[in-house]
C-alpha cells in the first residue's frame, strides 16, 4: 500500500477519463456496436469489483479464497427473491438487505474457516461454493438450473422523484464506474489505516502479529466479511445489468477466473486487480472471436504473463514508475562543484 508514483497516478486518471467519456465518443467511433461494448465494459467493471474484494483477501491478508462467487451469486438471488414479482423494489431497501445477507453468510462461513490456512482454507471455500451451487441448482424456488429473472429493475427515487433510471444501460454503466472508483479509493484508505497495516502484518508473519498483542482471527474474520459484502454488492449490480441470476454465478469456477485476474494484474496492489480484469476479459473476447478453442491461446498467454511478469501488470508499472521518479530526482539534484573551484 505504498504511495503510487505520479506516472501511475496520471495513467490511472487517464484511463478513468477514457472510460467516463466512452458513451460520448463510442457512438462516433464504433457506431451501432456502442451498446454491445458498453454492456461489455459494464460487465468487466462489475467483475473488477469482485477482483478488488478477492485482492483484499489474497494480496493484503494472504487468504486465498475461492468463495467470492458464492457471495456474488447469493446477492443476486437475494435481490430477485426479495423483490415483488411485478413491482420494482426500492434500492434503499433492496441494497441493505443484500449487504446484510452477504455479511451474515460471510460471518457464519468465516467463523468456520478463518482458523484454517493454506490448502485447507482453499478447499473449504471451494466446498462452501459448491454447496451453494447445488442448493440453488436443485431448488425449484430458485429456478433450478434455469435461474431467476428480475422483471423490474430496482427503483432509485426519493419522495417520488426518480434519481436514476436503471433501465437505461448508460446509467448502469456510470453506476458501475463510480462504484468501482469509490470502492478502490475506500480500500486504499482502509489499507493505509492502522487496521490495514495489521492485515499486511498478518500476511507476512501471523505469529509475530499475535505476539504484539493483536488478535489475527478477529482481523481475518472482519476482512472476510468486508470482502463478502463487496462481492455481494457486485452481484447486485450484475442482476441490475442483466436482470438475471443463475447457479453458474455461484460456482467456484467463477472465483477461479477472478483469481486469475488478480494474478495477472498483480497481487496486493488493488489497482492491479482492476487492470487484470480488463486484461483477462479483453483477451477472452479477442480469442473467443478468433477461435472456438479460445482456452488454449488464453492459457498460453496467462502462463507467459505469470512467467515474464511475476508481479503482474501492476508490478511492472510500479517498477517503471519508481525508476522514472528516481531518474527525475537525480536530474533535479544540484551538481556539487569541486572544493578548489568553489573556493576560487
Amino acid at each position: 500500500m505504498r504511495h503510487l508514483p505520479r506516472p501511475i497516478q496520471y495513467f490511472l486518471i487517464t484511463l478513468l477519463l477514457i472510460m467516463a467519456c466512452f458513451p460520448l465518443y463510442g457512438e462516433i467511433l464504433i457506431g451501432n456496436s456502442q451498446g454491445f461494448w458498453m454492456e461489455q465494459l459494464t460487465h468487466i467493471m462489475i467483475l473488477a469489483i469482485v477482483a478488488l474484494s478477492l485482492d483484499l483477501l489474497v494480496g493484503v491478508t494472504g487468504m486465498v479464497s475461492l468463495a467470492q462467487a458464492a457471495f456474488f451469486g447469493l446477492a443476486g438471488y437475494t435481490l430477485v427473491l426479495y423483490a415483488p414479482e411485478f413491482e420494482a423494489v426500492s434500492i434503499w431497501v433492496g441494497l441493505p438487505v443484500v449487504l446484510i445477507v452477504s455479511a451474515a453468510v460471510a460471518l457464519v462461513m468465516g467463523l468456520l474457516i478463518v482458523r484454517t490456512s493454506g490448502i485447507f482454507f482453499i478447499m473449504v471455500t471451494i466446498a462452501f461454493s459448491q454447496m451453494f451451487y447445488y442448493f440453488f441448482h436443485d431448488s425449484s424456488f430458485a429456478g433450478g438450473s434455469d435461474g431467476l429473472y428480475l422483471l423490474m429493475k430496482p427503483d432509485v427515487s426519493i419522495a417520488g422523484y426518480q434519481l436514476l433510471d436503471l433501465d437505461n444501460p448508460r446509467t448502469v454503466f456510470y453506476v458501475a464506474l463510480m462504484s468501482l472508483v469509490l470502492i478502490y479509493l475506500l480500500l486504499r484508505t482502509f489499507m493505509r489505516a492502522p487496521f490495514g497495516r495489521v492485515l499486511l502484518g498478518i500476511k507476512e508473519n501471523e505469529h509475530r502479529v499475535q505476539a504484539m498483542g493483536f488478535k489475527p482471527l478477529y482481523y481475518k474474520l472482519t476482512v472476510f466479511i468486508i470482502a463478502g459484502m463487496i462481492s455481494g454488492y457486485a452481484g447486485l449490480l450484475s442482476v441490475v445489468q442483466y436482470g438475471f441470476v443463475s447457479p453458474g454465478q455461484v460456482s467456484w469456477l467463477m472465483s477461479a477466473h477472478v483469481l486469475v485476474m488478480v494474478i495477472i494484474g498483480g497481487i496486493g496492489s488493488l489497482f492491479g486487480a482492476i487492470l487484470g480484469a480488463f486484461a483477462f476479459e479483453g483477451l477472452h473476447t479477442l480469442f473467443s472471436n478468433l477461435t472456438k478453442h479460445w482456452e488454449l491461446p488464453m492459457g498460453l498467454v496467462v502462463i507467459a504473463i505469470v512467467v515474464m511478469l511475476p508481479k503482474g501488470i501492476a508490478g511492472l508499472l510500479l517498477d517503471m514508475g519508481a525508476r522514472f521518479e528516481k531518474s527525475s530526482k537525480e536530474e533535479d539534484k544540484p551538481v556539487a562543484l569541486p572544493l578548489k573551484r568553489a573556493a576560487k
